[in-house]
């Protein structure tokens, strides 16, 4: 059952039910569209380069929580000063995921699987973490449900690999029912002291 899940009946589901919840959330996705955009002064969306599955490359699409503001020197601004209230509210709420129901709709990702980060951190995983990528990346998985942005990078590595060692419907069903959880109680929204992850710098930090 668990292999037929993975290989097949996992996608099926995954293109009815985002594409039913897009279709369900559209007018929020209206909305905030429309309040990023005049927070950001017209840029409500970023498409940024990701790894999925096996490596490959894709455009995920999000909401741009934060503004363009830069110093003196021309430097971006800390995020924790860039993240607009609109933003704030989007990232607090989760309404910042609905986007990549689009790029689930498509293939590039799954509604649950290890998160997609950023194409510069591939070369820094060793061989147990990059085996998150033998799977599709989600909206949500098991590292979100455990701490998301309040744990560790070892911590969330282990989490992924764990998620694609144990794959089934029911965790599956399991994870959707604590993102929800985890919505409705902010869980996990930062790291301590920071409006987002800090950067991973490879196993020798």
């Amino acid at each position: 059952m668990n292999w037929l899940y993975r290989n097949f009946l996992k996608r099926i589901f995954d293109f009815i039910l985002s594409l039913v919840a897009f279709l369900l959330l559209f007018p929020v996705f209206l909305v905030v569209t429309v309040l990023l955009y005049i927070a950001n002064q017209g840029s409500p969306f970023f498409l940024q380069q990701r790894p999925g599955k096996g490596g490959k490359i894709f455009r995920v699409i999000k909401y741009k929580t934060m503004n363009d503001q830069r110093d003196a020197q021309g430097n971006l601004l800390p995020d924790e000063v860039r993240l607009t209230a609109v933003g704030k509210f989007v990232r607090k709420t989760s309404l910042d995921e609905i986007p990549q129901l689009l790029n689930v709709i498509k293939g590039d990702m799954s509604l649950i699987g290890p998160r997609p980060l950023l194409v510069e951190y591939l070369p820094l995983y060793d061989t147990v973490q990059s085996r998150r990528h033998e799977v599709r990346p989600g909206i949500t998985g098991w590292a979100q449900v455990n701490g998301r942005n309040a744990i560790g990078w070892s911590e969330k590595f282990r989490y992924d690999v764990w998620y694609v060692d144990n794959l089934s419907p029911w965790l599956d069903l399991k994870i959707i029912f604590l993102t929800i959880y985890k919505i409705f109680k902010s869980e996990g929204i930062s790291a301590e002291g920071v409006a987002t992850m800090p950067k991973f710098q490879g196993n020798k930090q």
